[in-house]
């Protein structure tokens, strides 16, 4: 299979600073991967690269099996949108459409069909003969998306393009971009430091971390199966719960607590000191956790409500442990909460490497 975008070796430093190490990718034509890490990772650096804004140190990049790694930005087939909306002032909405593509010499006709097609589908075209000073920001981005759209680019690169929005504006226009991709099924590469947006949108995700991708699977696997410490503490709101302990023969041992690891499906033979994780929503309580061999009471501290559910924070093994509860639970500080954990859903970490066992 010909992938759409092909990253080998690629190597980025500012001068004694080493931003991408050795970093290897691949995207499969129609694929919507998302770049995702806290800030620093590297991971708009890497959409700068792929876009050819900033030139590589080592390595070469691949748009449909052709080196682009020299190319200019304009000769590599993609279409950008920014975190800010880059829109020239001046001008309508309709003159930031066609402005790249007037520049290229297309004829009127032409033009005009990228135009009219890019507004229909992005649902602006009542917004064409205004101006972006009286546009909102979720307009802006779109006309911003369809100054993309109209280059019918094979590739498309998205730098964060909601993080400018409120919160509900953010969740409107991220279904809109789903929505986009399906309709058009192009290459979509997307940088987020959101979670939410990484997992709602990603066919697959890249986890970064100091210039490297510390894990790339789709977002179920992500989500449950995390490759190590890093990704498990990264994704997820609120964070999964970390005990530490020992790992002796067939039993996990932190503090008081003595559990059970038979069932656990471990990659080599476990051994020595580890992490347990578990995410707050996957903590058994009540009679659900009085039926799995794991059970114990544990204080609850604070309450947090949270509309539809509500998370409860207590203590496990003498460490900070939330359990994420149904929205409408009476129950209060000082209380005592039956929990258990379902090894099927827990993760364990080697406490040195950090890596899942």
């Amino acid at each position: 299979m010909m992938h759409s975008v092909e990253i080998r070796d690629l190597d980025l430093s500012f001068g004694a600073i080493e931003v991408l190490k050795g970093l290897n990718l691949n995207i499969e034509d129609g694929e919507f991967l998302v770049l995702l890490g806290s800030s620093g990772c590297g991971k708009s650096t890497l959409l700068n690269c792929i876009a050819g804004l900033l030139e590589v140190t080592d390595g070469q990049i691949f748009i449909k099996d052709r080196n682009v790694t020299w190319e200019e930005p304009s000769d590599r087939g993609i279409g950008m949108v920014f975190q800010s909306y880059a829109l020239y002032p001046q001008m309508t909405v309709e003159g930031n459409l066609s402005f790249g593509l007037k520049n290229a010499r297309m004829s009127k006709d032409e033009i005009a069909k990228r135009v009219g097609r890019a507004a229909e589908i992005l649902q602006i075209k009542p917004l064409l003969k205004r101006k972006p000073a009286a546009l909102s920001g979720g307009q802006r981005q779109r006309v911003a998306i369809g100054r993309a759209l109209v280059r019918d680019a094979d590739v498309f690169l998205f730098d964060e393009p909601l993080s400018n929005l409120d919160a509900k504006l953010r969740a409107d226009l991220r279904v809109e971009i789903k929505r986009l991709h399906q309709q058009l099924k192009n290459t979509i590469i997307y940088v987020t430091h959101d979670q939410v947006e990484a997992l709602t949108l990603a066919d697959r995700i890249a986890v970064m971390k100091g210039g490297q991708i510390q894990q790339l699977a789709s977002p179920t696997e992500i989500y449950n199966r995390p490759g190590n410490r890093y990704v498990a503490d990264f994704v997820g709101s609120p964070a999964m719960n970390f005990v530490e302990g020992l790992l002796i023969e067939d039993r996990f041992e932190a503090r008081d607590q003595v559990l059970s690891i038979r069932d656990y499906p471990f990659a080599k033979q476990p051994g020595g000191l580890a992490t347990m994780g578990i995410r707050p929503e996957h903590v058994a309580t009540g009679a659900a956790a009085e039926a799995l061999s794991f059970n114990t009471d544990v204080p609850v501290e604070v309450i947090e409500p949270m509309g539809s559910d509500t998370l409860a924070w207590t203590r496990l093994a003498d460490e900070p442990f939330r359990v994420r509860l149904d929205g409408q639970t009476s129950i209060r500080p000082g209380d005592r909460l039956k929990i258990g954990i379902d090894l099927s859903k827990a993760s364990f970490f080697d406490a040195e490497t950090e890596v899942r066992l």
